[in-house]
This record gives structure tokens, C-alpha cells and sequence, in this order.
């Protein structure tokens, strides 16, 4: 047992230097151990990337009592990332071998950064410092020794070599004294300390008897001084940035522990960033004392896509943030999972990093479980007083397997009191490589509309037409924002009264002013910038979505007026898995606007607790403050407040309207449903939506 502590002391520098992912040899020092752990940890990667069935991730030495040294290994490799609907997403290493793959299914895991591990298939480093000393006596020599002088009384203290800089710190690094006894373990844990000041690359005692007892001599034999550092192989960091990291300058006295620190600092930059592959993968000191560091960043060699019947292929990979060839980065594969994810035709989602050809290599599998995006709906009935009733609905939210949106709805009845007409949407979300989108609505519709008055009470039921369409074309300005630039020509139109509330019919001459300056042709452009930095965009628990729009109208329109706008929302997780959201919006606007273009509060989208559209003014503000709570799977709990105002002059509502309430939100096939109630000023009102809130 003492034999096996001495010898681990001795070879100290050499399983320091692994256990911080490099390897000093000390070639007459230890030859025997340090060439078998040497090519144990490279040899024994590069034949196992080989038979393609093993990674070498982490490379242990455990010194034993015949001096033989064993390399352990053992790779994990994890993705998870955070997300809703039910998207989880688990990486594991395939095992090549078996040609298996398997992925979990976790509804309690979630996604970070930090959460993505490496996969290492690359062997582990070496640094070659080719010291000897012939004056060191073997192992077995220095053994039999301790032996022979255990228990005999320290009559001194000396140690040979090293210079005045290195000595002092292995003087003050032992714990034996002048009129110690002699102990073995107290010999190997002194041999320790002193390689752990990380000057010296080996230590070994000799003894001389004399009539007081025994003289024990610690001999150190020193690293060469330090003399420089050229990294190769860094294309993603800048050399000087690496630089900045090494402490150590040409001149001083090399040390291993500062310098395995400031090794792993560099790898930390890359991990910072998200270059989890980064790693050193080699070492080796020139002739000139410079120490060459070879990094290997990890190489992205392809994707594979699984589970996908529908949808094609290049539907998922154009969401890929990264492109085959590049460094892996963990930071892109998270956000590349976000963009899969909230294509919204997908139940789950799941990712896996899998072991490349290439050492140090990944492939990153994607693997998707489709949801049924096509919905047919047909209703009809017969009406005494309007005579047959229909309505047809189809849309497609993965139109062909293409990512595309199509959707019309057509409604028919008997006579014009009721609603007619159809709307039409196509929305192309990739029209070229720069990620261009195309939306084209189409409308033309005739329906009853109740206009009510600030306290909630009806003014008129009367029919309310409006046709036309609008293009929008956007384009992402970066990673998390985009423009949107839509055209819009819209004719609104008064079609005839139903029944009178607290004013009179204004289908005649009573309200011909009213109808000139609220009914007509509306021709704007309206631009808009959005920064969505949402988790998901269905249920988010972090990030946030600011919008800016502007409108500009006129153009041969009947109505010339400026609007602007700006709503910001935000979501964060207060527990583990509630969020709490809030939402504020405020915006202006100027001419000559009417009623259906001002702003409006109230309804499911913005006030609750009031009618739809109750508040209307050229001025507008708004504030949500939410906490969403899951109660049972696919069901989650909302308590809501909202304050909000819309005014004609100034800058400031001279009242605000505020609510409280509850609400449900149910995830269903169809997407998200939502249901509240809400309670204001005016009593309580139940309001239901298919989407969710913001």
C-alpha cells in the first residue's frame, strides 16, 4: 500500500495534467507510465473512432502498484431544450455499432444552453518535455529505502535543484519537519505537494543515515522557462483574444497549474459563445521553448431529418441556423430548434447530436412528429326567417408539405340579413434564400355589427360590408427581427339598419354626415418592425416581442390620416412551470380617421370584461399583467388584469378602464383555445377565441 501512494506521488504531474485534458511526459522521469498513458488515450481514440462505437469524451489515469496506468472513458451528450406544445428534446450518442437510436421523452425537461453537452471523439492532448535526470534512482530503489528508514527520527531537510524562484515553494510546500519520524505516507503526500505548486515536473527523495537518524533530500527537477504560445487552428476566435488569456510571459518559469488554467479559460471562451466541440486537441514545445496549442472546433458535418411524411424536407432544414462545414455551436442548435418548433405544424420536436466520421465531429438529427394542419368544416340550416344557411371552411397550415398557409372561409344565407361572403389568406413564409415572406388576404363579407357606446350600452345594430385585400412582404433584418411592408385598399360600407338602440336610425338623413366620415375607401401602407425573441411563439415562458407600426393613408382613399404605434410584451418563468406575462402598448394618431381605423379597446385581444371594440379614439394605451399556470396536461390557468384607454386629444387618458379575471387556455388539434372572464366597471363578460393571447 505504501508502495502504491509513494508511486502515485511521483507521477502526479502526468494524471494533474490529465485530469485538465493534457498530458506532460516526463521521458526519463516515468518512461514506462507516461508512453502507455500517452498512447493508451490516442490510440485508443483514434481505433474506436475507427470501428465507429465508442466516443472518448474525459481520459482518467489511476496510477497502480505495478505502475501500469488504465484510460477510462465515457461520453455524455444532452439537448434540452425548452419548449411547449409538448416539444421536447433529448440528444444522446448513437452507438454506431448497434446502429440504434433512441430519444426520450421528457414533458418536465427543459431547454438551455448550458444543457447541451459536448460529444468528444477526438483524442485527448500531449505536451512532450523531454527532461531526464540519470542521477534518479528507480522506484523500487526509492521504496526499499523508505523501508529501511521508516520510523528512524528526520535529523534534516535538504532539497537539491530547482532555482531560487521554484525552491522556496517547495520548501514551504512539505509538512515534514527536523525530529519527525520517518513515515511513508508522509513522504508521498510531501512528493505531492510539492508537484501541485506545478513548477516542477518530477520529485523524487533520496536518504543518507546518519548518528542523529536520517537525512532526507527532495530532489526537483524543474520545467523549462516559459518562452511563448502559438495557437493554431482557431478560425471562429481571434488569436490576440487567446493571447489575453495566458498569464503566463516569456521569460517566467513555466508552471502547469497556471498554465492548464489558463487552457481552460481559452476552451471557456469557447464555450461561452457556444462552441461546446472546442477543445485542445494537441501540444507540443519547438525547439525555441514555444508551446504550440492545436484547437479543434468542432466541425458540424451534416443534419438528418426523420419523422417527416408530409412535410418536406427543406421545410426543416431552411430553419437550420448553421451550415454543414461550420464549428458546432449549441447556440444556433437552440435557436434552430426554436424555429422547427414554432413552424406550429409539429407536435413535438426532438434533437440529437450523433458522433461524425471526422474525429471531434457531430451530425445534429432532427426528428419530428407531424400533427394533423388540414381542417374541413361544413355547417348549414334553415332559418323561417332567413331561409338556408351555409358556411364552408378549409385551410391548411402545411399546405403540401410546404410550410405554406391557405385558408377560406365562405358563408351563405338566404336573404341579407344575415352574414355572407368569403375570405381568403395564402401565406408563403419563404419565398427566396433571404428568407422574404409573402402574405395575400382577400376579403369581401357582409355581417351583422353591433356598435356600442363607452358605457356598454347598444347604439345600433345595423349590416356593415367591407372588401378588398392586402399583400404584406416581409423580410427578417436579423436573426430576431423583422420588416413587414403592407399595401392594403379596403371600402367599408353601411348596408342597412337592423334595430335602434340609445340613438336613432342613422340610415337616412339623421346619419348621412356620420356615414360620409366613417364609410369609404381606405388605401394605406403600413410598416412595421418586430423583434420576437419568444421561446415559442405559441406559449412562451421567456424572451419578448416588441412591435413598432407605422400608417400612412391616403392615396385616392377617402380617408388621409398617420397612425403610429409601439406594443412590447414580455415573459418570464417564476416557477416551474408558471410564467408571468406583461404587455403594454401605447400609439397615436393624426387626420382624418374613422371609426374603423381608430384605435380600439375592448374584447378578448385587449380590454376584457368590456365589449368588443367599446373604446375608440385616435390616441390609445394599454396594459396586461398575467400569471399562466398549468392545472392538468394540455390545460392551463391564467389570472389576468387589464388597464387600458382610448382618447381623442392629449397625450394622457383623462380615465383608465381596468379588469380582473380568469381564464383557460386548451391546446387541441385545431391549436390553441382560449376562454376568459373578465370583470370591469360595467359587470363581468365571458370571452372565447381559437389562438392564444399575446
Amino acid at each position: 500500500m505504501k508502495k502504491s501512494v509513494l508511486r502515485k506521488s511521483c507521477l502526479l504531474s502526468i494524471a494533474c495534467a490529465l485530469s485538465f485534458g493534457f498530458t506532460f511526459e516526463a521521458v526519463e522521469a516515468a518512461p514506462e507510465t507516461s508512453e502507455k498513458v500517452s498512447s493508451a488515450s490516442n490510440a485508443g481514440a483514434v481505433s474506436e473512432n475507427k470501428d465507429n462505437t465508442k466516443n472518448v469524451s474525459e481520459v482518467k489515469l489511476e496510477t497502480k502498484s505495478d505502475a501500469q496506468t488504465e484510460a477510462k472513458s465515457e461520453v455524455k451528450s444532452e439537448i434540452k431544450p425548452e419548449a411547449k406544445s409538448e416539444a421536447k428534446s433529448d440528444v444522446k450518442p448513437e452507438n454506431k455499432s448497434e446502429n440504434k437510436s433512441e430519444t426520450k421523452k421528457d414533458d418536465k425537461k427543459t431547454s438551455d444552453a448550458k444543457d447541451i453537452q459536448p460529444v468528444n471523439n477526438a483524442p485527448a492532448p500531449s505536451l512532450s518535455a523531454v527532461l531526464s535526470d540519470p542521477a534518479r534512482p528507480s522506484d523500487n530503489q526509492i521504496m526499499s529505502a523508505i523501508q529501511k528508514y521508516n520510523g528512524k527520527t528526520v535529523a534534516g531537510l535538504n532539497f537539491e535543484g530547482g532555482s531560487d524562484e521554484s525552491r522556496p515553494t517547495a520548501i514551504a510546500a512539505v509538512s515534514m519537519r527536523e525530529g519527525d519520524t520517518l513515515n511513508a505516507d508522509t513522504i508521498g503526500n510531501d512528493a505531492t505537494a510539492i508537484m501541485e505548486t506545478g513548477y516542477f515536473v518530477d520529485v523524487y527523495p533520496t536518504f543518507e543515515e546518519v548518528p542523529e537518524g536520517v537525512v532526507v533530500t527532495y530532489h526537483l527537477q524543474e520545467y523549462p522557462k516559459f518562452n511563448g504560445v502559438k495557437f493554431t487552428g482557431n478560425k471562429m476566435v481571434k488569436t490576440q483574444t487567446l493571447e489575453e488569456k495566458i498569464t503566463l510571459r516569456p521569460g517566467d518559469r513555466y508552471n502547469s497549474v497556471t498554465f492548464h488554467k489558463n487552457m481552460e479559460e481559452v476552451e471557456g471562451i469557447y464555450k461561452k459563445d457556444g462552441y461546446i466541440q472546442a477543445k485542445i486537441v494537441d501540444m507540443k514545445r519547438d525547439k525555441d521553448g514555444v508551446i504550440e496549442v492545436k484547437i479543434n472546433e468542432g466541425i458540424l458535418e451534416g443534419y438528418r431529418v426523420k419523422g417527416n411524411t408530409k412535410t418536406k424536407e427543406r421545410v426543416i432544414l431552411r430553419e437550420m441556423r448553421q451550415k454543414p462545414g461550420e464549428p458546432f455551436n449549441a447556440n444556433k442548435a437552440r435557436r434552430s430548434y426554436q424555429r422547427v418548433n414554432n413552424l406550429g405544424i409539429f407536435e413535438e420536436v426532438h434533437t440529437r447530436l450523433l458522433p461524425g466520421v471526422e474525429p471531434n465531429s457531430v451530425i445534429m438529427e432532427v426528428e419530428v412528429k407531424e400533427k394533423r394542419t388540414g381542417t374541413f368544416g361544413i355547417g348549414a340550416g334553415y332559418s323561417s326567417q332567413d331561409g338556408p344557411l351555409g358556411m364552408v371552411s378549409l385551410s391548411d397550415t402545411n399546405f403540401r408539405g410546404t410550410g405554406d398557409y391557405i385558408g377560406i372561409v365562405y358563408e351563405l344565407s338566404g336573404n341579407d340579413t344575415d352574414a355572407r361572403g368569403y375570405s381568403f389568406t395564402y401565406k408563403k413564409p419563404w419565398l427566396d434564400k433571404r428568407e422574404t415572406a409573402g402574405t395575400l388576404r382577400l376579403y369581401n363579407r357582409t355581417y351583422q355589427y353591433n356598435d356600442y357606446d363607452i358605457n356598454g350600452n347598444l347604439k345600433e345594430e345595423y349590416m356593415r360590408k367591407y372588401s378588398g385585400g392586402e399583400i404584406t412582404i416581409s423580410r427578417p433584418f436579423s436573426e430576431y427581427s423583422t420588416n413587414y411592408v403592407t399595401i392594403r385598399n379596403r371600402k367599408d360600407r353601411y348596408i342597412k339598419h337592423l334595430s335602434t338602440g340609445n340613438v336613432p336610425d342613422r340610415s337616412g338623413a339623421y346619419g348621412e354626415q356620420w356615414r360620409k366620415d366613417n364609410f369609404g375607401t381606405t388605401r394605406s401602407i403600413i410598416f412595421q418592425h418586430v423583434t420576437d425573441t419568444r421561446d415559442n411563439i405559441y406559449e412562451p415562458t421567456s424572451g419578448g416581442k416588441v412591435s413598432l407600426t407605422g400608417e400612412l393613408a391616403g392615396f385616392g382613399g377617402n380617408f388621409n390620416f398617420k397612425k403610429v404605434s409601439i406594443e412590447d410584451a414580455r415573459f418570464r418563468k417564476v416557477g416551474r412551470a408558471q410564467v408571468l406575462a406583461a404587455r403594454v402598448a401605447y400609439g397615436v394618431g393624426q387626420g382624418d380617421i374613422s371609426e374603423f381605423n381608430q384605435f380600439k379597446i375592448g374584447g378578448q385581444d385587449t380590454l376584457r370584461g368590456y365589449r368588443d371594440d367599446q373604446f375608440r379614439g385616435n390616441r390609445m394605451c394599454l396594459a396586461t399583467l398575467e400569471y399562466r399556470f398549468p392545472l392538468i396536461s394540455k390545460v392551463q390557468g391564467a389570472l389576468f388584469t387589464d388597464w387600458g384607454a382610448a382618447w381623442n386629444d392629449g397625450f394622457r387618458p383623462k380615465n383608465f378602464n381596468g379588469s380582473v379575471g380568469i381564464g383557460l387556455s386548451f391546446n387541441t388539434p385545431l391549436g390553441p383555445l382560449r376562454l376568459d372572464y373578465g370583470r370591469g366597471k360595467n359587470g363581468g363578460r365571458v370571452h372565447f377565441t381559437i389562438g392564444g393571447m399575446f
